[in-house]
């Protein structure tokens, strides 16, 4: 498993554009068959804070994630709500095992 936390800062008017442009990416990038999880997780004592934890298969999965139609479309549609450039954090996977992976 192929496991990424990426970590966004939008800017305070654009919270809500910035969620609902993230879950039309989220809910399209669970029909990819490397994708085990897509989650979306907003900080509660800051509302602009956003994680992405991206789980996939491989990292080939991961790749091919970034030539969708819908990340494009997220990507674009975002990259003027950013408060600073994302980040993001790449990990492997010791628990569970990937049969653990399953998106529900």
């Amino acid at each position: 498993m192929f496991i990424v936390h990426v970590f966004v800062h939008v800017k305070p008017d654009c919270t809500q554009s910035f969620i609902d442009a993230t879950l039309d990416n989220a809910r399209n990038s669970l029909s990819e068959p490397g994708v085990a999880r897509f989650d979306v997780i907003q900080q509660l004592d800051d509302p602009t804070r956003f994680v992405l934890v991206e789980v996939y298969r491989d990292e080939a999965a991961a790749a091919a994630h970034k030539e969708t139609a819908h990340y494009a479309r997220w990507r674009d549609a975002v990259a003027s709500m950013m408060a600073e450039p994302r980040t993001s954090l790449k990990f492997r996977n010791v628990f569970p095992d990937e049969e653990g992976w399953r998106c529900v």
